[in-house]
């Protein structure tokens, strides 16, 4: 395996990054330094656990649901497809969607760039329509660049309930912009947070010949 050949798909997470409105501040702070005495540098990490690139568990949005160590790591790793839909601010459609058969993952470039200054108040989420389309054909990860499926303002969260019903795995806030669309491998692990409701997570990919 060629290092070169891995694109990594991850948001850099410098002290306070953006996070959803209302969610804890991402922040990286000191507690110690060796010039002043400590034997090392070391630093205190606090913030929510859907910061930047981030996978959900199904505990997230339905309390009745399995939580973080439900998601098993083959689903995350494995073959995968980078696909991309119009940017704007409007819900994702059926027909804005490739038709299957697709493979057991796919990653949904919709315009969002790698670094976000400030967060992104309109982005393309997804119809609970077009959840149903992918996994009918084959999908049971969605991944986008948008740091969620729904809408900033949805409080119903149809699309991610979809994806429950669907058995869909979401992964949200990829750094989609330079990602070469089309067959890929995905390799996704995120921290392994006991009885979490989500985790940041590294993603990396590598594009596959077409």
């Amino acid at each position: 395996m060629n290092a070169a050949d891995w694109i990594d798909v991850t948001r850099a997470l410098p002290s306070g990054h953006p996070v959803w409105p209302g969610d804890a501040p991402f922040e990286l702070s000191e507690t110690a330094r060796i010039p002043d005495g400590s034997s090392v540098n070391l630093l205190r990490l606090t913030g929510t656990t859907h910061l930047g690139t981030h996978v959900d568990a199904p505990w997230h949005y339905d309390d009745d649901a399995p939580r973080l160590e439900s998601v098993s790591l083959s689903l995350l790793i494995g073959p995968a497809r980078v696909i991309e839909v119009a940017p704007g601010d409007g819900p994702i459609a059926p027909d804005e969607l490739p038709d299957g058969p697709l493979p057991p993952r796919v990653l949904v470039r919709t315009g969002q760039p790698d670094v976000w200054e400030a967060f992104p108040e309109r982005f393309r989420s997804f119809a609970p329509e077009a959840v149903h389309h992918l996994a009918d054909a084959g999908v049971r990860l969605l991944g986008t660049d948008a740091p969620s499926v729904d809408a900033l303002t949805s409080k119903e969260l149809a699309a991610h309930h979809a994806c429950r019903r669907t058995d869909t795995t979401i992964l949200e806030g990829l750094a989609l912009a330079r990602a070469p669309l089309g067959p890929c491998d995905l390799i996704c692990l995120p921290l392994a947070l006991v009885g979490a409701d989500a985790a940041p997570a590294r993603a990396i990919l590598r594009p596959q010949p077409r």
